[in-house]
């Protein structure tokens, strides 16, 4: 992966968690206010489920950085790499789960069922990429293997030599 690629890569996680950090400190509390007069037990419920959500977005951008450090580095073919990638495929997992619990309280709701649908539906591609990355986990696993095989290759005709 080239320097430029990491570069923008990292540029754009930077500019996610700083909006994500807006959306904390701004929009939730607005939305708090919003839903004045709605049950409690459903203001706390929706408020704790963006609140979590955005949560999720923030751990897999740092993530996302310190995987793209040890990309830097040359070192991310090591069994270090798969902490990073556990913790990206749980926070993943956890939003589509958030998700599917927003549709259900949608569905309860004064919602439109399109707008149950369309959460439902965002939960669903959630759950999707998150076994995607666990496809990427096994690839990774797979280069580690024949980068270990190769070495002990390197060393094996290193002696023969």
């Amino acid at each position: 992966m080239g320097k430029t690629t990491i570069l923008l890569l990292r540029a754009v996680i930077a500019l996610a968690l700083a909006g994500s950090l807006v959306v904390q400190v701004m929009i939730v509390p607005a939305i708090w206010f919003d839903l004045v007069g709605t049950e409690p037990a459903i203001r706390i419920t929706v408020v704790s489920i963006i609140v979590l959500g955005v949560v999720t977005m923030q751990v897999f951008g740092v993530c996302v950085w310190m995987l793209l450090t040890k990309v830097r580095r040359g070192s991310v073919f090591t069994e270090a790499s798969f902490r990073y990638v556990d913790i990206i495929v749980g926070a993943i997992s956890a939003a589509a789960a958030l998700a599917f619990a927003m549709a259900v309280l949608l569905r309860f709701g004064e919602a439109a069922p399109g707008v149950v649908g369309l959460v439902g539906g965002a939960g669903l591609v959630l759950a999707g990429v998150a076994l995607l990355v666990v496809v990427m986990k096994a690839l990774l696993r797979q280069a580690i293997d024949r980068e270990r095989e190769a070495t002990a290759l390197r060393a094996e005709l290193d002696e023969v030599v």
